[in-house]
Parts: C-alpha cells; structure tokens; sequence
C-alpha cells in the first residue's frame, strides 16, 4: 500500500483546505454517464433523480456529481477549461486490476503514461472528460522531491508513453515494482510532446 506522508508546513497565515471534496460536471446521457462511472470507479450511487446523480466510492457523501443537461454542447478546441480529474490507487496491482476489469468490460485507455511521479492511465467518459486513473510512484514527500530536483522533470514534463499489457506482465513475471514504475529517459530525437496523446 503507498503510504506517501504529505509535506507539512512549519508554519502558515492561510488555513488551507482539509481535502478535496468532490467535483461536479455537467452530462448529455445522465444515465449513460452515472453507468461509465459506476463501472470505472467501482462507485455507487448516494442520490439521484432526473436530473442529478451523486456518486461516491468512500465515506465522503459524494466525490463525483453529475448533471443532466440534454441540449449540451462540446466547446470548439482551444477553448479553457477543466483538462482532467484523476482518481489514486492504493497499490500498482489495484490499477492494473482496474485497467484488466475495465479492458475486459471494452473501456479502454487512450493514454498511457509514466508521468515519473505516478504510474497513469487516461479514458474518455461518455462526454469525452478526461479521466486519470493513477498510482503514486513515490512513498513520501522527500522522494517526490528528490526526483523533481533531479532534473528529470526539466528534460521531460510530461512522461514516457507504455503499454500496460506489458507492465503487467513484468508485474507477473516478478520484476520488482520500483524497477517497472522508475521512468525511463526519453528515446533518441524525441521530445516530450511526441509523447503526448490528446
């Protein structure tokens, strides 16, 4: 289980939030939707009605609300907005077991990444938000520190691209996690948008 300590402050004038709560977005096929995600996010429903639906997985009332909005657009490219929410998974095998459920279920990623810190998968929801679905690579704070002061992160902002069918069989095969999830440099003429997929 990754158990990361968060950095903490020594002292601070702001009182900064407890958590992230929840995030809401609007839909076009509510119960399109409320399924995707009931399926993704192994959730269950907290409340719904025509127009509404709260999900959530944990103890928190709902970390993810849906409304219903039929007459809904997509905006143009290049407009601003919300690029994506990514969901933590306890342990590498958890991910992987969700990306197997879910490839197994005809959902599959369109993207996937070794941002260094974590260990990601993106999907596209029915109205075509970017979802993550990760892992956190390193077990503290200092760690993650560690690599950003490394210089990994000057060279390559964005990741190496993997094919999860074989890291899961590294996986099985019994190569060591730190081994499999540490990112590897960035192949000869590349460059870090080569390996971005929108």
């Amino acid at each position: 289980m990754n158990t990361r300590e968060p950095s903490r402050p020594t002292q601070t004038a702001v009182e900064s939030p407890a958590k992230l709560a929840h995030v809401v977005v609007r839909v076009a096929d509510l119960a399109a939707s409320r399924d995707w995600y009931l399926t993704v996010l192994g959730a269950r429903v907290a409340f719904q009605n025509t127009m509404v639906c709260f999900l959530t997985y944990d103890d928190e009332h709902h970390r993810l609300g849906l409304i219903g909005m039929p007459n809904l657009s997509h905006p143009p490219p290049g407009m601003t907005g919300l690029e994506h929410v990514a969901f933590t998974y306890r342990s590498l095998e958890a991910l992987f077991g969700t990306y197997r459920r879910l490839r197994d279920g005809g959902i599959l990623p369109y993207w996937c990444i070794n941002h260094g810190p974590t260990i990601s998968l993106y999907y596209k929801d029915p109205d075509g938000h970017n979802i993550e679905l990760q892992y956190d690579v390193f077990r503290s704070a200092a760690d993650l520190d560690a690599f950003f002061a490394g210089g990994a992160y000057q060279e390559n902002f964005i990741g190496i691209i993997f094919d999860p069918e074989e890291m899961i069989a590294r996986l099985a095969a019994g190569e060591s996690e730190e081994s499999i999830t540490r990112r590897p440099p960035l192949p000869a003429g590349k460059t870090p948008w080569d390996m971005h997929r929108a």
